[in-house]
C-alpha cells in the first residue's frame, strides 16, 4: 500500500454518465485524489458543461453504453491516450416510473439496456483492458437503495438495480483471481438536477425527516465512497456493497417532526 492509501495518483477513471448528477461528483472526487478522469455521457451540451467543472475531466466522450461498438470504441482510446485503464464506474443509468400492467415492452427493455446491459458492455472491454496490462483493476458499479428492497410502479428500475448487486457479485468472483475488485455503492435520495422537481413536496419532506443525517445526499457525498474503493484502502474488499443514504435505509419512521 502506498504512503497514501487513498490517493489516486498515476491511475485512469472512465465514468460513465459522468457528465452530471452522482456521476460527476465521483469523477470530481477521483480527480481531486490525483487521478486521470475521462467521463462518458449522450448529451453534448451535459458534456460541455461538465468541462467546465471546477476539476474538470481530462477526456470527455460522447457514449450510449448499450452501443457495443461505441463502448468498444471509447475504452480502446482510453487506453490509447492514457496507456491503460484503471478504474471504471458503471454509473450511467435511467427510470421511468410506471405500473407493471402499463409499462410498455420497450420502455422496459430500455431500462434494462442502459442500467444493466451497459454495465455489462463497459465491463466487459474494462475488463479486457485491465487484463492487458497484467496490473488489475477496479469496476464501481452504482446501485441504489432500491438494489436492496422493492419499490412501487418502477418494477424496470427496481429489478435492474437488483441485478446490479448480482453482476457485482459475478463479476468479483470470476475477476478475483486478475486482481481486479468489482464492488458497488448503493445512494440513496440525492439531490440532482433530477430530483429538483421534487423540493416543495411532501416527499421531499418525508425523505429528509426521515433520514438520521437530516438531509438528503449531494453527489459530493458519492465521491468519498467511489475513492475508497478505486484506490488501494480497498484492496481487500470485492463483491461488497456499500449503502450511502444519511441513513434513511435502517430506519422504521421519521426521526424528525
Amino acid at each position: 500500500m502506498r504512503n497514501d492509501p487513498f490517493s489516486l495518483h498515476g491511475l485512469t477513471a472512465l465514468v460513465t454518465g459522468g457528465n452530471g448528477g452522482l456521476g460527476l461528483g465521483m469523477a470530481q472526487g477521483m480527480k481531486r485524489a490525483g487521478a486521470r478522469v475521462a467521463i462518458t455521457g449522450r448529451n453534448p451540451q451535459k458534456n460541455a458543461e461538465a468541462a467546465k467543472a471546477e476539476f474538470p475531466p481530462d477526456a470527455i466522450y460522447q457514449m450510449d453504453v448499450y452501443d457495443e461498438s461505441s463502448v468498444e470504441r471509447t475504452i480502446a482510446d482510453v487506453v490509447a491516450k492514457f496507456g491503460g485503464l484503471n478504474i471504471l464506474v458503471n454509473n450511467a443509468g435511467a427510470g421511468k416510473r410506471s405500473s407493471i400492467t402499463e409499462l410498455p415492452l420497450e420502455e422496459w427493455e430500455g431500462i434494462v439496456h442502459i442500467n444493466l446491459t451497459g454495465a455489462f458492455l463497459c465491463s466487459k472491454y474494462a475488463v479486457r483492458a485491465m487484463k492487458a496490462t497484467g496490473r488489475g483493476g477496479r469496476i464501481i458499479n452504482i446501485g441504489s437503495l432500491y438494489s436492496l428492497a422493492g419499490v412501487p410502479n418502477a418494477i424496470s428500475y427496481g429489478a435492474t438495480k437488483h441485478g446490479i448487486l448480482g453482476l457485482t457479485r459475478a463479476l468479483a468472483v470470476e475477476l478475483g483471481p486478475h486482481n481486479i475488485q468489482v464492488n458497488a455503492i448503493l445512494p440513496g435520495y440525492c439531490e440532482t438536477a433530477m430530483t429538483e422537481v421534487l423540493k416543495g413536496t411532501p416527499l421531499f419532506d418525508w425523505v429528509r425527516r426521515k433520514t438520521p443525517a437530516g438531509r438528503w445526499g449531494s453527489p459530493e457525498d458519492m465521491a468519498g465512497a467511489a475513492v475508497f474503493f478505486a484506490s488501494p484502502a480497498s484492496g481487500f474488499v470485492t463483491g461488497a456493497a456499500l449503502t450511502v443514504d444519511g441513513g434513511y435505509s435502517i430506519t422504521d419512521r421519521p426521526v424528525y417532526e
